[in-house]
């Protein structure tokens, strides 16, 4: 591994620890992000002439720390930082902050870097935008290329989350065990949210925001080391794990859309899939089920079915129910109803899915879906209504590509 290569794996790993002790430290986001900047710069100069230190995040945060106190005393026209030769050599000091970096500590701080980042005054794009930035170490123009706008607009709403947390004088303390509990939902949410940005993206935008879904993994990740034991934390990072590993079947090289059950399952990721598989049993072990749990032991069920044939949908539409009490929502029930028509016919599911229509009249999914139902009963210009509905309330080209090949099929059937 070249030098660059090898830093900027330490310095990726290393940035959540270290950027959130100093945020602990400054208690200002702009100036720990500076204090970190500057301790990287000064890694790329010494670490190829010195070798990696026994901790890069203890380095990072004392050489971060001192860049920062050492700036203010420059504004102050006081003495300077020692010189770059005697702050390089500091085996005493690492371990000395290695010590004091305790697990609680280095726990609390990332959770609190992270529960920053998606701060209940920021909107959804915001919180994703800033963690993008604050967390993952994203270039604007990288997060301004997966979100499809201007470099300068992704500034100002990075810039404007920024202002929003330093007006809402968010609390430093460490958080007690109920706040903390409460932070890890909500952190969870977010990075929920942050994959869904990315696996939602449809055809020509997948790729560009394929990072997204990365990101949400490796902070999935990240979560899980700090919190082994939480079984939901467990479940949400299988449940990515076994929707990501879809990805390379979910889109034909035109960009269109390809159903689940007309996937190449050849092509899933099956490494992805198999940690996946083993985080959601070790969740379930746990008995104390939550929503990620259920929906990555749906997810589980699809990716452990070698053909659409030998899905279990018996076992689905139980896990459907489940989720409908532990989080009551009209598209959980529109996705119960698929499992509903592939056990007891379109009828059924017709009929589950009726009431959901005043609550789902802008959603592009329900129409989609009732258009199928309705196809499937012969209910040909019923469907094509559906349909047509569907295509008007599309979110992607991919999306509204899918629901006129419907469309195709009942002209082609129509002129036969």
């Amino acid at each position: 591994m070249t030098d660059l290569a090898w830093i900027n794996a330490a310095l990726t790993s290393a940035r959540p620890q270290a950027l959130g002790a100093l945020l602990r430290y400054f208690r200002d986001l702009d100036t720990a992000e500076e204090a970190f900047q500057e301790a990287c710069l000064r890694a790329l100069k010494t670490w190829p002439r010195n070798g990696p230190p026994r901790e890069p995040a203890s380095w990072l945060i004392f050489v971060g720390r001192n860049a920062a106190i050492d700036a203010v005393r420059r504004r102050g026209r006081q003495e300077p930082l020692p010189e770059e030769a005697l702050i390089s050599d500091l085996d005493d000091a690492e371990a000395d902050m290695a010590e004091r970096l305790d697990g609680s500590h280095y726990r609390d701080d990332i959770l609190r870097l992270l529960f920053i980042c998606c701060h209940p005054d920021l909107p959804a794009t915001q919180q994703i935008a800033l963690a993008l930035r604050i967390v993952s170490g994203l270039s604007v123009a990288q997060i301004a290329r997966a979100f499809l706008v201007g470099e300068a607009a992704m500034e100002q709403r990075i810039t404007r989350a920024k202002q929003r947390i330093a007006a809402a004088e968010v609390a430093f303390d460490t958080p007690g065990a109920v706040e903390r509990a409460d932070r890890l939902a909500v952190v969870a949410a977010m990075i929920y949210l942050f994959f869904n940005e990315g696996y939602s993206a449809g055809g020509g935008q997948a790729a560009a925001r394929a990072p997204l879904c990365d990101e949400a993994i490796r902070l999935a990740r990240l979560l899980l080391r700090l919190f082994p034991g939480e079984p939901e934390i467990m479940g949400l990072t299988a449940l990515l794990l076994l929707q990501h590993a879809r990805a390379p079947a979910r889109f034909e090289a035109t960009g269109a859309i390809v159903l689940l059950d007309d996937q190449e399952r050849g092509l899933w990721n099956r490494k992805m899939i198999a940690e996946g598989l083993a985080l959601i049993d070790k969740a379930m072990r746990h008995r104390r089920r939550g929503p990620y749990q259920v929906q990555a032991a749906i997810a589980a069920l699809h990716a452990r079915a070698a053909r659409p044939e030998d899905t279990e949908w018996a076992e689905i539409d139980l896990l459907y129910a489940a989720l409908e009490t532990l989080q009551p929502s009209p598209v959980v029930t529109l996705n119960r109803a698929v499992a509903v028509a592939k056990l007891r016919g379109p009828a059924a599911a017709l009929d589950m899915i009726g009431p959901l229509e005043p609550r789902l009249s802008g959603y592009f999914n329900f129409f989609g879906v009732k258009g199928a139902f309705l196809l499937q009963l012969g209910r040909r210009d019923d469907a094509r209504i559906a349909f047509d509905r569907a295509i008007a309330l599309a979110n992607t080209a991919a999306e509204a590509a899918h629901i006129r090949l419907h469309l195709d099929r009942l002209m082609r059937d129509g002129e036969a």
